[in-house]
Protein backbone atom coordinates (compact mmCIF):
# COMPACT_ATOMS: atom_id res chain seq x y z
CA UNK A 1 0.00 0.00 0.00
CA UNK A 2 1.25 3.52 -1.27
CA UNK A 3 3.61 4.89 1.93
CA UNK A 4 2.02 7.81 2.29
CA UNK A 5 -1.27 5.83 3.44
CA UNK A 6 0.80 4.15 6.26
CA UNK A 7 2.16 7.14 7.16
CA UNK A 8 -0.83 8.87 7.80
CA UNK A 9 -2.53 6.10 9.18
CA UNK A 10 0.64 6.20 11.55
CA UNK A 11 0.57 9.67 11.92
CA UNK A 12 -3.37 9.11 13.01
CA UNK A 13 -2.64 6.77 15.58
CA UNK A 14 -0.07 8.65 17.34
CA UNK A 15 -1.89 11.69 17.44
CA UNK A 16 -4.74 9.53 19.37
CA UNK A 17 -2.65 7.65 21.39
CA UNK A 18 -3.61 4.70 19.97
CA UNK A 19 -1.35 1.21 19.43
CA UNK A 20 -1.96 -1.08 16.88
CA UNK A 21 -3.65 -3.46 19.12
CA UNK A 22 -5.75 -0.79 19.91
CA UNK A 23 -7.15 0.15 16.12
CA UNK A 24 -6.77 -3.98 15.82
CA UNK A 25 -10.04 -4.40 18.54
CA UNK A 26 -11.59 -0.82 17.02
CA UNK A 27 -12.22 -3.00 13.70
CA UNK A 28 -12.43 -6.40 15.18
CA UNK A 29 -9.10 -8.32 14.18
CA UNK A 30 -6.09 -9.70 15.52
CA UNK A 31 -3.24 -7.33 16.35
CA UNK A 32 -0.82 -9.14 13.65
CA UNK A 33 -2.75 -9.04 10.58
CA UNK A 34 -3.81 -5.27 11.49
CA UNK A 35 0.26 -4.71 11.66
CA UNK A 36 1.15 -6.88 8.19
CA UNK A 37 -1.30 -4.59 6.54
CA UNK A 38 -0.22 -1.51 8.07
CA UNK A 39 3.31 -2.42 6.96
CA UNK A 40 2.54 -3.61 3.60
CA UNK A 41 3.19 -7.21 4.12
CA UNK A 42 -0.12 -8.79 3.59
CA UNK A 43 -2.30 -9.31 0.79
CA UNK A 44 -5.81 -8.39 2.26
CA UNK A 45 -5.30 -4.77 1.79
CA UNK A 46 -8.14 -2.99 0.59
CA UNK A 47 -11.18 -3.98 3.31
CA UNK A 48 -8.94 -4.12 6.24
CA UNK A 49 -7.76 -0.28 4.66
CA UNK A 50 -11.67 0.76 4.67
CA UNK A 51 -12.21 -0.32 8.03
CA UNK A 52 -9.08 1.11 9.26
CA UNK A 53 -10.20 4.78 7.46
CA UNK A 54 -13.48 4.19 8.38
CA UNK A 55 -12.55 3.78 12.33
CA UNK A 56 -10.21 6.93 12.13
CA UNK A 57 -12.34 9.21 10.47
CA UNK A 58 -10.28 9.33 7.08
CA UNK A 59 -10.89 9.15 3.46
CA UNK A 60 -8.85 8.64 0.20
CA UNK A 61 -8.78 11.60 -2.18
CA UNK A 62 -7.67 10.63 -5.50
CA UNK A 63 -5.90 13.96 -7.05
CA UNK A 64 -3.52 14.32 -10.08
CA UNK A 65 0.41 14.64 -9.10
CA UNK A 66 1.72 18.09 -10.36
CA UNK A 67 3.30 17.51 -13.21
CA UNK A 68 1.34 14.80 -14.42
CA UNK A 69 -0.19 14.52 -17.62
CA UNK A 70 -3.67 14.24 -17.39
CA UNK A 71 -5.98 12.77 -20.70
CA UNK A 72 -9.72 13.78 -20.31
CA UNK A 73 -12.55 12.02 -22.15
CA UNK A 74 -15.37 14.46 -22.67
CA UNK A 75 -18.66 13.09 -21.49
CA UNK A 76 -21.25 11.82 -24.39
CA UNK A 77 -24.85 13.48 -23.73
Amino acid sequence: MNKQVQEAVRQELKRRKMTHGDLAHLISVERPNLTRVLTGKSGKVPKMWQEIFDALGLEIIVVPKSGSVSTTHPVER
